[in-house]
């Protein structure tokens, strides 16, 4: 068996020569790749090797030469060591022109495809802008604490944070007293995971316990509740088993002002992270996709009915379909809340083949226009059915370019659409993420 090749010790120099999609800079050193965390394009540094790979080699900056006109200090004093952000170095305008060419190349180089027009990348806040998210807990022996915060970047470890900067500060700022009150727990080695859920108003946060906890832990959870006006839930087994403590259920939701909807939903629903950029980005597909009063219009993957229930504001009718059984019944109860009555909700499983000759997930009937927001997986399943639908123009919301470009290949190459336009969206600002928006329109053929 031949030996693990030792790490090199001695710092190298090098020119960085661009950056990669997930937010490193690349280089070359004696021909060989090497992807360099902390680097930006144009800059020479010094890295430190940190993996060594067949094709390619691993490092991080120990020292930045010459700095790019983009570098900005971080604000996170655990930015480099905490893997919840990778762009803290980057000026914001940066990252999210960075994102636009992420999404220019992987839809040309894998979608074989270019945009009639560039739509401008949507931003919102750069910071405090994490709404739901689920950090790690640990109790640590030869620390004697806990530790809260998300995984460290290249390890399993959980950051020891004392606050968090992208999450919104009713949480990012009590990072430190949600570790102390795990920590006088007679539980504490028992909590391995705290969620976070909140959208306008109240925020709840679920801790993850494996072992039941006792009356003190329960009274120390409710005066913790009570002095920092938060929402504690218990989660003893999988999902269906998160709990409110005794008087602390709480009704979580959200406002879309522009289009008079307001969306209740549970914490452990699927929201957007950030709800500035959701309101942005919901106020651009309803502009792409020009619903008309006399329009049918069908949203898949429709979640709590984020975009349905806008769209329902201006269509005729419009046809919500989610294979969530749970979801589907908080979006019904949001159309009443809302008092659309121009609207319904399917459960149907999009990624389950389709025999021919029968008829779509959704149903009978014709659509004018199509919404698909699906997950990172994409939607390629249920494509080849939207022309037979009548579907003249489509809006795609996409949380993975690669598969929007895969996609997009399908949509334009093989069944007709043109791709009229397509822009990146900052979702998750200070990260290397990149969620897009495009829009096509079928051309008759």
């Amino acid at each position: 068996m031949s030996k693990k090749k030792p790490l090199p010790q001695t710092p190298v120099e090098a020119e960085i020569e661009s950056m990669t999609h997930d937010g490193r800079g690349l280089t070359h050193v004696d021909g060989k790749a090497v992807f360099v965390h902390g680097a930006l394009p144009g800059e020479r540094v010094r890295f430190r090797y940190t993996r060594l790979q067949r094709r390619y080699d691993e490092g991080t900056v120990t020292e930045v030469l010459t700095a790019s006109p983009d570098r900005v200090a971080p604000r996170c004093p655990h930015f480099g060591v905490c893997g919840g952000c990778s762009l803290q170095h980057m000026e914001p305008g940066a990252q999210i022109s960075m994102k636009q060419e992420t999404l220019k190349d992987v839809l040309a180089r894998i979608g074989k495809v270019t945009p009639e027009t560039w739509l401008a990348p949507l931003a919102a806040g750069h910071w405090a802008y994490r709404r739901k998210a689920r950090m790690g807990a640990k109790w640590v022996h030869k620390k004697g604490r806990v530790l809260v915060g998300f995984r460290e970047r290249s390890a399993s470890f959980i950051t020891d944070l004392t606050r968090c900067e992208t999450l919104h500060p009713v949480v990012g700022e009590r990072i430190g007293v949600i570790s102390e009150l795990i920590q006088a727990l007679s539980i504490r080695d028992r909590v391995p995971q705290v969620e976070v859920a909140m959208g306008d108003g109240p925020c709840v946060l679920i801790f993850r316990v494996l072992a039941p906890p006792s009356d003190a832990d329960l009274s120390l959870f409710q005066a913790f509740a009570a002095d920092q006006g938060l929402h504690v839930y218990l989660q003893e087994g999988g999902p269906d088993t998160i709990r409110p403590l005794p008087g602390q259920a709480v009704e979580l939701g959200f406002d879309l002002p522009a289009h008079n909807v307001h969306l209740a939903f549970l914490p452990t629903d699927f929201t957007q992270v950030n709800l500035e950029l959701n309101r942005l980005m919901v106020d651009q597909a309803l502009r792409l996709l020009d619903p008309q009063p006399e329009d049918r219009v069908l949203d898949l993957f429709c979640g709590l009915g984020n975009f349905t229930l806008p769209l329902a504001r201006q269509a005729g009718q419009v046809v919500g379909v989610e294979g969530d059984a749970g979801l589907v019944e908080r979006a019904r109860a949001n159309a009443r809340r809302n008092d659309i009555a121009n609207v319904a909700f399917i459960e149907a499983n999009l990624y389950q083949e389709h025999v021919a000759g029968t008829p779509p997930p959704w149903g009978p009937g014709n659509f004018d226009k199509a919404l698909l927001d699906p997950p990172r997986s994409g939607a390629w399943e249920i494509l080849g059915l939207l022309p037979a639908a009548g579907v003249s123009r489509l809006v795609y919301v996409s949380c993975y370019p690669s598969t929007l470009a895969r996609d997009a290949d399908y949509l334009v190459n093989t069944l007709g659409y043109r791709l009229v336009a397509a822009g990146a969206m900052d979702m998750f600002p200070q990260t290397a993420h990149v969620e897009s928006m495009a829009l096509f329109e079928h051309t008759g053929r």
